[in-house]
């Protein structure tokens, strides 16, 4: 039986926190300070929906000021509660810190089923939320920046920056005042897949290390393993996709409404397109069907990824598990007592605050750009083309050899903007784990990676409100 009812997600990070300022050298009152959630507005405000008003319920929570602006996605959920949102602002307030983007920790969320409204309620709504956040100074390139999150996507994040423009004419900077838009209207090309490709790209590192592998009875790299996703959203999907690109085995899919489960691998492409069709995996040919969700997560692999909603692991279901390495790409799919539990069993869990961070990441790599006012790629792809072409030229004359045209062009080709947003969340991704491990592995006490995680974002943050002087 879940636990998720009676669970404060707040209060779980808090724990998880808690147990790791214990690792730092920093005062009481400072541990305070970064764990307190700063600003927390909440609004009702009334929305024509057809022939009747509405009231609408939503939130923002600012949790950290240490650096601005802050950032961090707005959700339109019906689960959406004041405590999920300041979890969720601060977990964003540590997973900045973790990969070394200057922000702090922010959520919003909007109190609202979108299956039952129009594409036009669903404008009103939104614009009248960010005019909210105007009103309240809750937005803006240096203040708080929004991006997607779970029922959010491009479209809400244009309508947002086109009612923030028209509130603020003056603001030459506007276009930063929220990223995961269209590229039409100032997105970073990369942002859709950032989220999945990080979690693709901490799960291989996690998996490089030998040592590590070795304890779990598993060879290293990613090739071969099986694979269980729950959830086959964009960050789900994405995750699942580049996992399969690179030899790993798709042996079980999850969504809300039932699992499926090959030990010979199911292709996710097929079914995706088979739940477009369907409106659901179940009766996906060639694998078996299984009616509870929940059952899914406790079947054979060796890497789990729940990619959907928190709390998802308690203690009801942790002991069931089989996987012995879990990827965090939701947030808080674990509860702290699973934690424990799987932690116990030498289960190697790779927490959300860093593997899903390739989201903020890529947001910040937008928000740069909509700063300089200018695409990555347009400066260099060139002018690099027309270096390695001196090169391959100097090359051929030294050795009187030809490469074949294929061959030229792959080697001259200069970087896009989507190469090097991936090179750079491949970059971060690779060392910022890298970071974690050698904390979990050079401090003593230290049990897994979520504390050694939460250290290495106490530490930075800690050291920025120390130089910051703010306390007198």
């Amino acid at each position: 039986m879940s636990t998720k009812n009676t669970y404060s997600f707040f209060k779980g990070v808090e724990r998880s926190f808690d147990k790791a300022a214990k690792f730092t050298r920093f005062s009481k009152g400072i541990l305070e300070q970064i764990k307190a959630c700063n600003s927390i507005l909440q609004v009702k405000f009334p929305v024509r929906i057809g022939d009747q008003i509405e009231v609408i319920e939503a939130y923002r929570v600012q949790h950290s000021h240490h650096k601005l602006p802050c950032k961090g996605g707005i959700r339109f959920s019906m689960e959406v509660n004041q405590d999920e949102v300041m979890a969720l602002a601060a977990l964003m307030t540590y997973k900045c810190a973790i990969v070394n983007v200057p922000f702090g920790g922010g959520k919003g969320g909007i109190k609202i089923d979108s299956s039952k409204y129009t594409v036009s309620d669903l404008e009103r709504i939104t614009r009248r939320y960010t005019s909210e956040l105007c009103k309240k100074n809750f937005i803006g390139p240096g203040i708080d920046v929004p991006a997607p999150d779970y029922g959010t996507s491009g479209r809400e994040m244009s309508w947002i920056v086109d009612t923030y423009s028209s509130l603020n004419p003056n603001d030459v900077n506007a276009m930063a005042c929220v990223t995961g838009k269209p590229i039409s209207q100032g997105g970073v090309r990369g942002r859709v897949e950032a989220t999945g490709l990080g979690v693709f790209f901490g799960i291989r590192e996690a998996c490089s290390i030998e040592e590590d592998m070795k304890k779990l009875g598993l060879t290293t790299g990613i090739k071969g393993k099986r694979i269980i996703v729950q959830g086959l959203g964009n960050v789900g999907y994405h995750a699942a996709k580049y996992c399969q690109n690179a030899g790993a085995i798709i042996v079980g899919l999850i969504e809300y409404n039932g699992a499926i489960y090959n030990e010979e691998g199911i292709d996710v492409d097929v079914a995706q397109a088979y739940r477009s069709k369907n409106g659901s995996l179940l009766n996906f040919p060639g694998a078996k069907n299984i009616e509870k969700a929940e059952e899914g997560l406790e079947q054979v692999c060796d890497i789990l990824i729940p990619a959907a909603l928190e709390a998802v692991v308690h203690a009801g279901n942790a002991d069931l598990i089989q996987a012995k390495i879990i990827g965090e790409a939701a947030n808080g799919p674990l509860t702290p007592e699973a934690d424990e539990i799987l932690n116990k069993k030498g289960i190697l869990v790779i927490p959300d605050m860093y593997l899903n961070a390739g989201g903020v990441t890529v947001s910040y790599f937008e928000w740069l750009k909509n700063l300089s006012h200018v695409r990555y790629g347009r400066l260099e792809k060139r002018f690099s083309e027309n270096r390695y072409a001196e090169i391959v030229n100097s090359v051929e004359d030294l050795t009187n050899k030809k490469i074949s045209e294929k061959e030229r062009k792959l080697i001259l080709k200069g970087p896009d903007e989507i190469d090097l947003v991936h090179s750079g969340l491949e970059d971060t991704m690779m060392g910022s784990y890298q970071e974690i491990r050698d904390v979990w592995m050079n401090t003593p006490g230290v049990e897994d990676l979520r504390t050694a995680a939460f250290i290495c974002a106490i530490n930075k943050i800690g050291v920025a409100y120390e130089e910051l002087g703010i306390f007198p």
